[in-house]
């Protein structure tokens, strides 16, 4: 009888929010950049929900315009100033993309059933979350899923067939651990004008998914190449404001990426 209300309850509770995260991604002319809250090795992509998602980005709406760079389990809001963590783990070189129209790609991991695709992406020439002032992308390269979702691996070992019988009983996403790649082409005459510590112009990339447990996806940094300035970050005159993200986007077509980036502000 316990064991029969015990199944009873588990079956009750509310969907674990499952995840997709940005791992790596780099520019068509070079350099190369990761999500930000992105921690690296040290998180296990197979194992518990609760060790796999900790750096991966939840946002707050699924409409891919939306202001703010998300949050994760692990650091709270990300902001602007994470940068150090994106440039220790990957070089002194954001991804570069052609001025003439390039691409962006990399990689996307799923972590849970749930942090599939297919992927949205707009970007902020701003550099500090304003992306309701932002270009929405197109997908030259997608990631497999239908509205966020996809199926589980096979399984293969009685331990596996256990685990995935509680993620049923317990209605959470199961562990997935796959990479995909993912490209989107960066329109012709994108100029980036973001200050954030010792780099000048930096756009700030926003790719995610639209499930509703989520979205998921990630807040990646670039620049746009220029000749010879290709691989050199610009020292930076002032320290950019960290961005956020917010309880509700900015609203209305006429307020300017200005005031959007303002109402975020550290």
């Amino acid at each position: 009888m316990y064991c029969k209300a015990f199944i009873f309850a588990l079956a009750a509770t509310p969907l674990v929010a499952a995840h997709g995260k940005v791992a790596v991604v780099q520019g068509d002319a070079g350099g190369n950049g990761t999500g930000l809250g992105i921690m690296g090795g040290v998180v296990p992509g197979p194992g518990r929900n609760a060790v796999t998602e900790v750096d991966t980005t939840v946002f707050g709406r699924t409409n891919i315009q939306t202001d703010g760079l998300g949050k994760t389990t692990n650091g709270g809001k990300n902001t602007v100033a994470g940068m150090k963590q994106v440039m220790a783990q990957s070089g002194d070189t954001l991804p570069q993309v052609s001025a003439n129209g390039g691409k962006l790609t990399g990689t996307f991991h799923i972590v849970t059933t749930d942090g599939a695709g297919p992927l949205q992406a707009v970007i902020d020439p701003t550099g500090t979350g304003a992306f309701s002032q932002g270009q929405v992308l197109q997908a030259s390269t997608q990631v497999p899923g239908r509205g966020g979702n996809i199926r589980p691996p096979r399984v293969r070992s009685v331990g596996q067939l256990f685990t995935r019988s509680m993620d049923v009983i317990m209605r959470r996403a199961s562990n997935v651990n796959q990479d995909y790649p993912m490209a989107f082409d960066i329109p012709a005459g994108t100029t980036c004008q973001g200050t954030m510590g010792d780099l000048q112009n930096v756009c700030l990339v926003k790719i995610a998914n639209a499930n509703r447990a989520g979205p998921f996806g990630g807040v990646v940094p670039m620049q746009i190449a220029n000749g010879s300035d290709t691989a050199t970050p610009v020292p930076a005159t002032n320290a950019g404001a960290g961005a956020t993200e917010g309880t509700a986007g900015t609203k209305g077509a006429g307020k300017s990426a200005a005031k959007a980036a303002r109402s975020f502000q550290a």
